[in-house]
């Protein structure tokens, strides 16, 4: 089965401003300085904008342990200007180092990305000293440390229809899977098939309910509806992919593609999956036609080093 998720709401609401000028004497001054100049006449200065972060993804250490794919999303309350500046002032410090850079995706989020995956069972701390951007000295700098835990990666081979997962480099489970079957286009697109390439896992729940509404279909009288709670359900994308699950059809696990585009598993290697899945954890499909776009969910590894690079305001 296969659903496009409902967007979470923001954590923090985004901060608007309001930019407005008036000649008459009466009107009321807000949020300005009020100087005298040479002459005596009062004018008034606006006040100097200041630059927050409305949201840092994943949670901290004390919340989730992440996997070695696990990329850090900062977003602010704001369009950022000068982006070099800020970014010069976002610090990343890992216990086992590895190289990474930051890819601007918005005028207001931008995400840190390793070269290589991270080095499991370590702390990460991120730190942002708005502090230090001009003008900006009422802004407080802010950190946030990261818990990453065992090294999850897991392969999917859809012609084969077995998905190996292994742990800290261990193979620990092969399980039997059915992929998408293919076959329906949309605007030259066929979402049936699954999505090959570097996803990441981005979320779990232990029944989601999945329904035909991605496509469209809302009639329960077209042969295509359909509404099911389905167990075991570990996201990784955007558009609808999950590993969860089979709903029935068990006869085609190991032997054919059947969904809708998810990765449908056995009872009992869903289950499994779903108990060591952490957000950032890797997995890797292999075997469509279908490739996975970069900015599908947390798909930021489809990019090579050097692309991803290419993305930073230094």
């Amino acid at each position: 089965m296969k659903r496009v998720p409902r967007m979470l709401p923001a954590l923090i609401a985004l901060a608007a401003m309001t930019a407005c000028a008036a000649e008459s004497p009466s009107a009321p001054v807000s949020q300005a300085a009020v100087a005298q100049v040479a002459g005596g006449t009062a004018v008034t200065a606006p006040a100097k904008l200041k630059l927050d972060i409305a949201d840092i993804t994943p949670m901290g250490e004390k919340s989730e342990k992440v996997g070695v794919g696990f990329p850090i999303i900062v977003t602010f309350d704001r369009d950022v200007k000068d982006k070099a500046a800020v970014e010069a002032l976002l610090e990343v410090q890992a216990d086992k180092p590895v190289d990474g850079a930051w890819r601007w995706v918005s005028k207001r989020k931008v995400i840190y990305r390793t070269k290589t995956y991270w080095k499991p069972h370590q702390k990460v701390l991120f730190t942002a000293r708005l502090s230090q951007l001009p003008g900006n000295t009422a802004a407080k700098d802010v950190s946030r440390r990261f818990a990453v835990g065992t090294s999850n990666i897991s392969v999917v081979n859809t012609r084969s229809h077995i998905m190996k997962v292994y742990r800290d480099g261990k193979i620990a489970k092969k399980i039997q899977i059915s992929a998408g079957k293919g076959g329906f286009v949309r605007n030259g697109v066929d979402v049936y098939l699954t999505t090959s390439g570097v996803h990441l896992t981005m979320g779990k729940k232990a029944v989601e309910t999945m329904t035909s509404s991605w496509m469209g279909v809302t009639d329960p009288k077209d042969p295509r509806y359909y509404k099911e709670e389905i167990p075991w359900a570990v996201r990784i994308s955007d558009s609808g992919e999950y590993v969860h699950q089979s709903a029935g059809y068990y006869q085609y696990l190991g032997r054919s593609n059947q969904s809708h585009g998810c990765v449908r598993a056995t009872p009992a290697g869903a289950k499994w999956f779903y108990g060591i899945a952490q957000r950032g954890d890797v997995v890797k499909i292999t075997g469509t036609k279908r490739k996975l776009d970069w900015r599908n969910g947390w798909s930021y590894w489809q990019l090579n080093w050097t692309q991803w690079k290419k993305g930073s305001a230094l």
